[in-house]
């Protein structure tokens, strides 16, 4: 057997090796001075750059920017197109909108009888989408195609008609805004004029928000896609539209993620390196530019901790109440976000109890510890409760009831019920999906896209983390282990309570799980390596050299396995290239 394939895991492993081989003598990593910790102009110009190169590479080729925007409610209604005589017509272009349904299209010589052709089933999977249907069969001379819709409600964006040359024919139809913005119509779909994956749920949710129509996908709370509808509202229904906000968020989880680092380590290079690696991971990049809500989620999440972080080391009530604030986004977005308000209630307990265990003189009084609680009634219970309970103001909107009405509240806690027994009961199979224990090792990940076209190009885009961020970050958590509980370093505490949050919950979940479960996890492993650079910073002279390798390695990680992770067109020659870059592993798919 060739060992050929099993070339560049081998010699990642062997870097991870030589990596950790260079970690002193285990010891109690020191606390950053106070000036350590304080962000300096120089920080901010760290920072601007980062989050400068990182968006530009986030947002080039992100998705079209102009799409089909006017959407007809097709139920129990035909359309009729004429075609020019000039021009072979050769395939019908139709972009799908929300709703199922289907058509019944027919062809005709003289518009007068009309010969069925095929029946076209507009689904749930047929959503915010460019699909042809081929006319070759169709008689000639072709002067008229009619969709007639037989059943469903579906609503459609536009219709175009392509020739056997490529070239758009000049159409017009009975119904005008069906061919009105048929200029976009593409010569092959793809991620970058269509949705793909889960998009094909939020970023229709996103749609019937905004135009007042009851979702199709409930089983989430509705915060996330709201924020994602913001970037509808800026861009349009295009998209680059309906991917802007995750993107955005996915650049300023940098700022978060470095704030954090800086306070836990102090100084400029392990917070920008530690950022570094983060921007420069697969998942992280994969899954902002996907419009589903999962980013929201991770973001809340990274300023959770960090307000937490900021009020068990300074004790500022402030600090607090924003990290309840972050909390209630964060849950109102997507329920993962509980695992991590279980984290922060386990930090804020240890923090209490530590407390009552000071000498007396030292210990705060019990009215400290009531007014402190009180504070987290608010933040944590009373705030989150009212965030999560107006995020269902589009739902009310649809079913034409006002907030804090009896039928409000009803539809609020009727989606709660009906989310929880769907997540719970969920039985289903996914060619992709993983276990936890395979997220430990990048050992599954799921291919979100792939397409091979006629030209022999192929195009793909696949969600995992990077081997550097995985595979180093695991490691670097058996060195918190050590430190947490052989040198009682809380810092390294802090990093594993927030990462066994997030994971510990999958241990027990038997429904379908896939590798992007993993991306709230994947945070604390990029902390748990700006621990491991920390050591290193303390204890080797020539520290930046492992530090600084080991970021750059990420990067050019990140720049080999871009092809497969951005949906960039692979010529003939890449589909080999694309292929190998997703089969590192056995497991991994091709």
């Amino acid at each position: 057997m060739s060992l050929l394939p099993y070339a560049l895991p081998v010699a990642a492993a062997l870097l991870l090796i030589v990596f950790f081989a260079g970690l002193p003598a285990l010891h109690r990593c020191a606390l950053p001075r106070a000036e350590e910790r304080r962000f300096t102009a120089a920080d901010g110009w760290i920072l601007a750059v980062l989050m400068l190169v990182y968006g530009a590479v986030a947002f080039w080729q992100l998705g079209n920017t102009a799409s089909p925007e006017s959407f007809v409610l097709m139920e129990s209604r035909s359309v009729t197109l004429t075609l020019p005589e000039d021009g072979e017509p050769d395939a019908l272009w139709l972009f799908t909108g929300v709703g199922a349904g289907s058509y019944e299209i027919e062809t005709s010589s003289d518009g007068l009888e009309f010969t069925p052709l095929q029946r076209f089933e507009q689904n749930y999977v047929a959503v915010l989408k460019w699909d042809s249907v081929p006319l070759e069969a169709a008689p000639r001379p072709l002067r008229c195609v009619r969709l007639r819709c037989v059943s469903g409600n579906p609503w459609l964006g536009e219709l175009a008609v392509r020739g056997a040359d490529g070239t758009l024919l000049a159409v017009t139809a009975d119904v005008p805004e069906l061919v009105d913005e048929n200029a976009y119509a593409p010569e092959k779909s793809d991620f970058s004029n269509s949705s793909y994956f889960d998009e094909i749920y939020h970023a229709r949710t996103a749609w019937e928000h905004l135009n007042g129509v009851w979702p199709y996908e409930i089983s989430h709370p509705p915060l996330g896609k709201e924020i994602l509808s913001l970037g509808v509202l800026l861009f349009g229904m295009t998209p680059f539209g309906w991917r802007f906000s995750g993107t955005l968020f996915g650049v300023l989880m940098l700022p978060v993620l470095y704030l954090l680092l800086k306070r836990l380590f102090g100084g400029k290079e392990i917070p920008a390196l530690g950022t570094i690696v983060f921007a420069a991971d697969f998942m992280h990049f994969v899954q902002t530019r996907i419009a589903t809500i999962d980013t929201y989620a991770v973001f809340f999440i990274l300023l959770m901790y960090l307000f937490m972080y900021v009020w068990l080391e300074e004790d500022k009530p402030w600090a607090l109440a924003l990290c309840g604030l972050s909390f209630g986004l964060g849950a109102a977005s997507k329920w993962t976000a509980l695992y991590a308000g279980a984290g922060l209630a386990v930090l804020w307990a240890i923090h209490w109890l530590k407390t009552l265990l000071l000498p007396r003189e030292e210990r705060p009084g019990f009215g400290a510890f009531l007014k402190n609680v009180g504070l987290c009634l608010v933040f944590f219970i009373a705030l989150p409760a009212l965030i999560y309970y107006l995020s269902y103001i589009p739902y009310g909107r649809a079913a034409d009831c006002a907030p804090f009405s009896a039928p409000y509240t009803r539809l609020v806690l009727d989606n709660q019920r009906f989310m929880f027994s769907y997540h719970s009961s969920i039985v289903a199979e996914h060619p992709y999906s993983s276990r936890w224990y395979q997220w430990l090792l990048d050992i599954r990940p799921i291919l979100y896209y792939l397409e091979y076209f006629p030209d022999g190009s192929r195009s793909s885009i696949c969600a995992f983390l990077s081997p550097a961020l995985c595979w180093g970050g695991l490691l670097s958590l058996f060195v918190l282990i050590y430190e947490a509980f052989f040198r009682a370093d809380r810092r390294a505490g802090f990093i594993l309570i927030g990462y066994l949050a997030q994971l510990l919950p999958w241990v027990f979940i038997t429904r379908l799980t896939f590798a992007y479960h993993y991306f709230p996890s994947s945070v604390f492993l990029a902390l748990a390596l700006g621990y491991v650079f920390a050591l290193l910073r303390e204890n080797r002279p020539r520290w930046r050299l492992y530090a600084v390798s080991f970021a750059a390695a990420s990067v050019l990680l990140f720049a080999l396995f871009y092809p497969v992770l951005s949906g960039a067109p692979c010529g003939a020659p890449g589909t080999a290239l694309g292929a190998g870059l997703l089969q590192w592993l056995p497991t991994w798919p091709i």
